[in-house]
């Protein structure tokens, strides 16, 4: 993984903490949530405020998430709005903690200035032993308060407030009058400076989750299903009408239909489709080479292309069928057609222009694994599990082409690939109070 740290490719925009005063308040939230401490001086961490250095040194990973259900948080500045979020256990979880600190930037910088802020992402379980109990998440709601119980302070302030200029004998009430002011020392003037985040809800219908293998609930489709990466056998009974796993190709297909959540890319707006094809030709040919040994070091475009030349014969159906595609959309050949069965039909597919749009382009990132640029956007945490079992020569190759064509521009490479709104870094999840209906597709799948 040390080529990928040092291109920024992982790891990259963590939050630098180096100050011993910052130290000292990590410190005290870490204390506050999970009863331990770090000896290190200097660390980074992610939007959540865990640290992978931390997380070494206690040789826990998930020490800020325990049992992977109810992610806590630790904000020492709301810059950490733009970091990622590591060992992500469900894919609306970074989405939450962005529109927590955006929408309560200001109280959370005021908050900040003088100590840290320490929270929870609280959901109705404490623990997914089972696959049936996510289906028992429906929202998840977002509690904070600082070490010091600042904003548990300023509601009790405010409320004795109330009562001093609400009642009639509260100016004789000494015990209250002597109580606010040494909480007013604490909170300072909440009259004049209330400082409360807003209550905050969010709706858990459709997601991933890493439990269990990697699942994708679609519980708010128009069609519900569980698609899993691991045999469907071992989930046992879901509360859901359907559940299929990778190797139901043509479920999942027709699942993607019925929803109108996906659409070929050779009939897509606002792209390239020539160029997204040809791209994911390289990259099957990089693969192809790999399983052959071959040294890809160095290796251009032009030297990729050469080598698929030199080797058609040896290449993959993937490869063969989308050459045909490209040669339709230029107009140079016949439909070529490609069934769900057809190993290359999930790499011909986009997500079509809908509210769950992020989570489909996750899910088929999976489905079509070979195509490392869309599975390093779209699904890290598959990325870098597969990264680990590749050779050093495609290590090299896909670290290389990720740090020249996507990290100059990572905005422009989304929209070249996606058309329509870019994909985020990750999904932004839905909220409770502000969800808007939902609206139509660009089409149905059209064959």
């Amino acid at each position: 993984m040390k080529r990928l740290i040092e291109r920024g490719l992982m790891f990259g925009n963590l939050i630098e903490v180096a100050s011993p005063v910052l130290v000292e308040r990590y410190n005290r939230a870490l204390r506050h949530l999970t009863g331990k401490t770090t000896q290190l001086s200097d660390f980074h961490i992610d939007i959540s405020g865990y640290s992978p250095e931390i997380g070494d040194e206690l040789g826990d990973d998930l020490y800020l998430n325990q049992g992977g259900c109810n992610r806590q948080f630790i904000l020492l500045t709301t810059e950490q709005k733009t970091a990622p979020l590591l060992n992500a256990q469900f894919s609306t979880s970074r989405g939450i903690l962005k529109q927590f600190i955006i929408e309560n930037e200001p109280q959370l910088f005021a908050l900040t200035a003088r100590d840290c802020v320490a929270g929870e992402l609280v959901n109705s379980v404490f623990s997914v032993s089972d696959p049936t109990r996510l289906f028992d998440i429906r929202k998840v709601e977002v509690e904070a308060d600082t070490t010091e119980g600042t904003l548990r302070d300023a509601d009790k302030l405010g409320g004795m407030v109330d009562t001093f200029k609400g009642e009639e004998d509260a100016w004789f009430d000494d015990v209250l009058i002597a109580d606010m002011i040494t909480l007013a020392k604490r909170t300072g003037d909440v009259t004049r400076n209330p400082v409360r985040l807003k209550h905050m809800s969010f709706q858990q219908d459709n997601f991933w989750t890493a439990h269990f293998g990697g699942m994708y609930v679609f519980r708010g489709a128009d069609h519900p299903a569980v698609i899993s990466k691991e045999n469907k056998a071992d989930l046992g009974k879901l509360p859901i009408k359907y559940t299929f796993d990778f190797r139901d190709k043509n479920q999942i297909a027709k699942f993607f239909e019925y929803n109108d959540l996906v659409e070929p890319i050779v009939k897509a707006r606002g792209i390239d489709a020539s160029a997204i094809l040809r791209q994911k030709m390289d990259f099957i040919v990089v693969d192809a080479a790999q399983d052959a040994g071959l040294d890809l070091t160095g290796a251009t475009r032009r030297d990729i292309r050469a080598l698929a030349r030199n080797n058609a014969d040896h290449l993959p159906e993937e490869y063969h069928a989308l050459q045909k595609l490209v040669s339709w959309a230029e107009s140079e050949g016949r439909w070529p057609r490609i069934t769900s069965d057809h190993p290359a039909y999930f790499y011909t597919l986009r997500a079509a222009d809908t509210p769950d749009k992020d989570l489909v382009n996750m899910l088929l990132a999976e489905l079509a694994p070979k195509d490392v640029r869309q599975l390093f956007i779209c699904h890290k945490e598959a990325f870098y599990r597969a990264y680990a079992g590749w050779t050093e020569t495609k290590k090299s190759y896909v670290a290389d082409f990720l740090d020249r064509e996507y990290q100059a521009d990572k905005t422009g490479a989304r929209a070249a690939l996606f058309g329509h709104d870019a994909p985020m870094e990750e999904p932004e999840p839905a909220r409770q109070d502000d969800l808007i209906a939902r609206v139509g597709p660009w089409g149905a799948l059209r064959r």
